[in-house]
């Protein structure tokens, strides 16, 4: 089972540090998955735009079926749809919301606004037949950060940002006088985040919570779950290499909402372990060489912005807009 770890937000709230995430689970999945996960004992439930409908149904399903989960239990984390100041209101925070009692937590997903076109599009496209996302360089970093804090505290109870890197953390914190609980980054033994951003938010009391732990073979390569580091840890110790990545990822404190739609991996993920300070020295050996795999560039469709400056954002005609 979890060892059921936990740790305080600034805000005070307690956070689970395992976590259960749905970020770019297929429709017709996800519902099933947050089902199973609150059965198994998840109680951080991370949830993106698209996919809030089956999340919520997954959640109703669990609570009137899973003996003794209360909503109170349940620790929620979900993004605007459009991270864009001008839609930021009341009106605008999505449904699971509703679910009152809850620890909440909402996030700025990126550090990017976008055009709202209609309420069927994912994305706003610069044409028809275009490849290509529409990118609002009219709503800056602060004015979105600034629309988050006047959200009404009845129904958001806390804030924090995604994918921000330290520059656009102070950018708005300097701005608002409002530090984000949280920041969610892309981590895992390969993008440690280790240099400058961990340091920085154990400075400011930020929490760090980690996305796409096993890596991301969107690009054609192996998921650090075949690495042959993480696989001679898991054999010694009997475990899984997913349950080893999970347990490194929450050293320091930090969480970790791995993703699976299957039974038997939500199931396995949940079934902590205990690594050696050797083990730890090990995997930490592996980020030498420092590899992100979520580039906005990359996408399909593309968002033509550089957000990390890597190597494939160098062309981009964007720029992420701190403050105006």
């Amino acid at each position: 089972m979890s060892f059921g770890t936990k740790v305080t937000l600034n805000t005070g709230a307690q956070i689970p540090t395992l976590g259960y995430g749905t970020w770019q689970a297929s429709p017709g999945e996800v519902g099933i998955g947050v089902y199973e996960a609150l059965k198994v004992g998840y109680r951080h439930l991370n949830n993106s735009y698209g996919n809030q409908v089956e999340v919520g149904d997954g959640l109703h399903k669990a609570l009137a079926e899973v003996p003794g989960l209360k909503r109170e239990d349940i620790f929620i984390v979900s993004t605007p749809r459009y991270p864009n100041a001008l839609m930021l209101n009341a009106g605008s925070i999505n449904p699971l919301v509703d679910f009152q009692a809850m620890e909440y937590l909402y996030l700025v997903h990126w550090p990017v606004a976008f055009k709202k076109v209609d309420d069927v599009q994912m994305f706003p496209m610069a044409a028809e037949d275009s490849n290509e996302v529409v990118i609002d360089d009219s709503v800056s970093l602060v004015e979105t950060w600034t629309a988050m804090t006047n959200l009404p505290k009845s129904k958001v109870r806390a804030i924090g940002v995604s994918n921000f890197s330290p520059a656009y953390l102070q950018t708005i914190i300097d701005a608002t006088g409002v530090t984000p609980a949280v920041v969610q980054v892309e981590r895992h033994p390969l993008l440690q985040q280790d240099d400058a951003l961990i340091k920085y938010a154990r400075d400011k009391g930020i929490h760090i919570t980690g996305y796409s732990a096993f890596g991301n073979n969107a690009w054609g390569e192996p998921l650090l779950i075949e690495n042959d580091t993480i696989k001679g840890i898991a054999g010694r110790i009997g475990a899984t290499p997913a349950q080893v990545i999970l347990a490194w990822s929450q050293v320091g404190g930090h969480s970790v909402i791995p993703k699976s739609v299957n039974p038997a991996r939500i199931r396995a993920n949940f079934q902590e372990v205990r690594l050696s300070d050797e083990d730890i020295s090990a995997i930490n050996a592996l980020g030498g060489s420092p590899r992100r795999y979520n580039v906005a560039t990359c996408y399909k469709p593309k968002w033509d912005i550089n957000i990390w400056n890597e190597p494939k954002e160098q062309g981009a005609k964007h720029r992420v807009i701190q403050v105006k």
